[in-house]
């Protein structure tokens, strides 16, 4: 029997939060190898565990998976939560590329420099309300069903509903214009796989503060 996936990243969300959430989701334990020095990452490495040098990277199925989309793809796939056909996977990665955008605007808050981040973050408010979200309040609108493809759980909905949350913690007003969103996030919260990760004591990383972007900053050597 295979042993449960091991996550190679430090101790906070970055790329591999939504691996987190997909596996959660998924309803698949996994363990968690923290990243906490510098050296720990050289020794991945120099060890050849990384092939691009980078992480996160995800040990399952005797494979060291790297690029988090990649391995997104391979959990979806491997736990039905990548559509039945190959439209539907066009559907869902098209949504998912869409999220990726937006979400990668949100990472790098953090790391703006004070005299820009306000604007940065009006402008990720912009683009929330006026492109991303309302793009899929308009497909959940289309169809009518529960879901955001084949009116089924897919990897799309789950990535969503994470940045939904994410986007709720810059400004809960954000969703306020976005009923069927909302309706989303609640439908998918209350998933008993999803409800637990969201319990307090969870895998689910809180938002980056300023000391564990200290520490990430160290672990990755940023200036």
């Amino acid at each position: 029997m295979a042993g449960k996936p091991r996550l190679h990243y430090f101790n906070g969300r970055g790329r591999m939060e939504s691996i987190r959430w997909l596996l959660a989701a998924a309803g698949i334990e996994f363990e968690e190898k923290f990243i906490d020095t510098p050296e720990d990452l050289d020794k991945l490495r120099n060890d050849g565990s990384l092939m691009f040098q980078q992480v996160p990277m995800v040990e399952i199925d005797g494979m060291k998976l790297v690029q988090s989309r990649a391995i997104l793809n391979y959990i979806a796939t491997k736990y039905n939560l990548y559509g039945r056909d190959i439209k539907e996977r066009a559907l869902i990665d098209m949504y998912t590329e869409g999220m990726a955008d937006l979400t990668e605007m949100i990472m790098h808050v953090p790391l703006c420099p004070p005299d820009e981040k306000d604007a940065k973050i009006n402008l990720i408010k912009e683009r929330t309300t006026n492109r991303y979200f309302l793009a899929f309040e308009k497909v959940l609108k289309s169809h009518g069903q529960d879901y955001l493809v084949g009116n089924r759980l897919s990897k799309a909905d789950i990535l969503l509903v994470e940045l939904l949350y994410s986007v709720e913690e810059l400004d809960p007003s954000l969703l306020a214009k976005f009923p069927l969103l909302k309706g989303l996030r609640t439908r998918i919260s209350n998933l008993p796989t999803v409800k637990k990760f969201l319990q307090p004591g969870s895998a689910r990383k809180p938002p980056l503060d300023e000391k564990s972007l200290a520490e990430a900053k160290k672990i990755f050597r940023i200036p």
